[in-house]
């Protein structure tokens, strides 16, 4: 009698299950993916909470693009925009069109995307690939520990062609949303 020997099993990691945006969808409306997470690159991340500072920085720069009302866009805060293999929540975002155009699915671009950055740096740079590939034409990370805004834009494939780093003081106005321009000083004064 031959004794069968078990076949050799190769030792491997842990593996990531990439998810597409339509099954990220469908797990959440079965209530299977908690609340607060991102879709980054096929994988599921959860959101970091909100800091004071992140918090202020958030709703001053809200209130500054209210009042400057972009033609023929609408501001969003902490809303998702589709992106290849991505659903990134930026923290504000300009959208071009009005708030009906999208009642069955979100926003795939947007004119201005603005990421407050106190502790994520990183992970907020990550995503400039997703928004980049979705054609958004301005990203601001705001530093807030630094009080410095860098500004991407010229979306080229998966990369932005212009980048820059303002601050701290000075003026910096956007490229896109006309009329939004902020004094550094003023943004992070307490």
């Amino acid at each position: 009698m031959t004794v069968m020997e078990a076949p050799k099993t190769v030792a491997r990691g842990p593996q990531v299950w990439p998810l597409g945006v339509k099954a990220y969808h469908a797990l959440g409306d079965l209530g299977l993916i908690p609340e607060k997470t991102e879709l980054l690159y096929g994988q599921i991340f959860h959101q970091m909470p909100k800091s004071p500072l992140h918090r202020f920085l958030s709703q001053r720069l809200l209130r500054l693009l209210q009042r400057v009302q972009p033609q023929n866009c609408f501001v969003w805060q902490e809303q998702p925009i589709t992106c290849a293999e991505s659903e990134p929540e930026p923290d504000l975002s300009v959208i071009r069109g009005n708030e009906d155009d999208f009642l069955t699915e979100h926003p795939r671009t947007a004119e201005l995307v603005i990421e407050v950055c106190v502790s994520s740096h990183d992970y907020d740079r990550s995503k400039l690939h997703a928004y980049a590939s979705a054609g958004v034409k301005e990203v601001w990370l705001v530093l807030g520990p630094e009080k410095q805004i860098e500004v991407h834009r010229q979306p080229t494939g998966e990369q932005f062609a212009e980048h820059a780093l303002h601050g701290p003081g000075g003026t910096l106005a956007s490229a896109v949303v006309p009329g939004f321009t902020v004094e550094l000083d003023s943004l992070f004064a307490a």
